[in-house]
Parts: C-alpha cells; sequence; structure tokens
C-alpha cells in the first residue's frame, strides 16, 4: 500500500490502538479523515464550520475516553460510530438552539449512541462540580489531592514536599483532606 494512502486513511484498528498508545499521528489522522464528513453533516443541517468543528472535537474525546477506559466496542465501522456521535451530539444543541426542525437530513448510516452522549455529559458535569470543589478545599489539602491523584506522586513524596515527619502522617493528612472533599462535593447541586 502507498505510504500517501495509508497516511490518509487510517484503519479502526489503528486508530483504536493508536489511542491507546498516545498516537498524535493517529489523532491527527483521524482528524482529519472523518472531518469532511462531520462538515456536511453539519453545514447540511443548519450549521456552519465552527459548529461542524466543535461537534468533531466533542465526539473525538467521548471516543477517546470510551477507548481509554477500556469498555469501547466497536460493532460498525468507526466511520459510522464517529458520525452516530457527530449525529446525536448536533441533534442535542440544535434542540437547545431551538433549531431542530424535527428531521436532520442524513447521508450516512448512524447508530444509536444518546447513552453513550448522556454519559459523557454527566461525566462532564461530575468533573466540573469536582472542580469547583477542589477550588473549595483550600491548601494544603487542594495540592495534596491534586498531588496524589492527579500526579501520581508517591506519599513519601508528598510527606518530604509538605514536611510531615513521615509517609504515614502525609496518609493521615491526605484522607482527611479527601473526607472534606467529598463534603464539599456531594453539597453542591
Amino acid at each position: 500500500m502507498n505510504k500517501d494512502l495509508k497516511a490518509s486513511a487510517p484503519t479502526d484498528s489503528e486508530i483504536v490502538l493508536g489511542i491507546l498508545n498516545n498516537s498524535e499521528i493517529v489523532l491527527k489522522r483521524l482528524y482529519t479523515t472523518y472531518f469532511p464528513m462531520i462538515l456536511q453533516l453539519i453545514i447540511n443541517n443548519n450549521g456552519d464550520e465552527d459548529d461542524a468543528k466543535d461537534i468533531y472535537q466533542e465526539a473525538i474525546i467521548v471516543l477517546y475516553n470510551k477507548i481509554k477506559a477500556g469498555d469501547f466496542e466497536l460493532n460498525s465501522k468507526l466511520k459510522t460510530y464517529i458520525y452516530s456521535v457527530c449525529r446525536r451530539l448536533w441533534l442535542k444543541r440544535l434542540s437547545q438552539m431551538n433549531r431542530y426542525g424535527g428531521d436532520i437530513r442524513d447521508f450516512e448510516e448512524h447508530l444509536p449512541v444518546e447513552e453513550e452522549i448522556d454519559n459523557h455529559n454527566d461525566r462532564d458535569i461530575q468533573f466540573g462540580k469536582m472542580e469547583s470543589a477542589l477550588q473549595l478545599l483550600g491548601e494544603p489539602c487542594k495540592t495534596i489531592m491534586e498531588d496524589f491523584y492527579i500526579k501520581n506522586r508517591s506519599m513519601q513524596e508528598i510527606c518530604e514536599r509538605f514536611g510531615y515527619t513521615n509517609a504515614d502522617n502525609a496518609k493521615t493528612q491526605k484522607y482527611k483532606c479527601l473526607q472534606r472533599l467529598k463534603k464539599l462535593f456531594f453539597q453542591q447541586k
């Protein structure tokens, strides 16, 4: 197979493996391969190029998160899956903007993906609530939580960074901070 052709049209398995292996090249190829199809969908249904870029970005994030979480099962062509996710996201956006006329002009096969989009939106809401709770948490708890859960630092590193006498004391402090964070998280509406 010619290199130029291969570079422009990755296979479904290349995309999935590329995402699993954090390949920027595969992500760039994914973006360029299916975007024209989504651009046509959005423009044909009351949108513009910026809308298409936004919707495509959201769909790629849904795909990326599902693959990384290990619960992605491809039961169709990846092209069909991406189109279906974009279609559902666009229908949702149209209804929010009151521009949905009751039907959308399809030119590609699509799948029902409502549950996946709703789960993605719920996760975004939860992340937003967690971010707010972290902001309310204050120091040093906020930094301890970020160091341990986001930056994957060990309790020994946290102990040294904050001047605790030993890792067990740091662990106790992390536990107290986590309890405060949970309380702040669940108090939000």
